[in-house]
């Protein structure tokens, strides 16, 4: 069972829990945990064409608000390679200079640390609202002074380059086409 007895609900079941408030932090520093990977396509813009998206659920660890979610995406396009690179770093894949095949399977799990920012919009309803953005990507060996977190490679860890052909399915999440 769920270790937070979380479960499907059904159509008829009874629902009680109010929503939880949406918890933006201070800009800053933090250490954070990737936990979730999505494989997406981005429809393109004005500005970027249209090409492959990584979609992340990231963890901020927060001293004083425990774990918060943040959403960030990544754009997989020539425009956008120093983000790519920043991000690779920042869980400890790449270093400065290198060349990287990047590690998609290596991502969820991967720790680090990070600056964000606070980010004003107005939303489709017209109010002004403010959401946390990642700034930039910590690498390894490019902390802040007196900041070292750990960075950790998770154990699910697979080589770069697999030497048998990959399972059925391959884990593909299809995204928009």
């Amino acid at each position: 069972m769920n270790q937070n007895n979380e479960r499907e609900l059904g159509w008829d079941d009874e629902i009680q829990k109010d929503g939880g408030e949406f918890i933006v932090l201070p800009a800053g520093d933090y250490n954070f945990t990737v936990m979730k990977f999505e494989r997406g396509r981005f429809a393109g813009s004005e500005k970027m064409p249209a090409c492959n998206q990584a979609k992340l659920e990231i963890a901020v660890h927060s001293p004083e608000q425990g774990d918060v979610t943040v959403f960030h995406t990544l754009l997989l396009h020539t425009k956008t390679e120093g983000f790519l690179s920043s991000f690779f770093a920042g869980i400890g894949q790449k270093k400065k200079g290198e060349k990287l095949r990047m590690n998609w399977n290596a991502v969820v799990g991967a720790k680090g640390k990070l600056k964000l920012k606070i980010n004003k919009f107005t939303g489709r309803d017209g109010v002004e609202r403010t959401n946390n953005e990642v700034q930039t990507f910590y690498a390894a060996d490019e902390q802040p002074a007196g900041q070292s977190p750990q960075y950790q490679q998770p154990s699910n860890q697979q080589a770069p380059f697999p030497t048998s052909p990959p399972p059925q399915g391959g884990g593909f999440v299809p995204g928009q086409f």
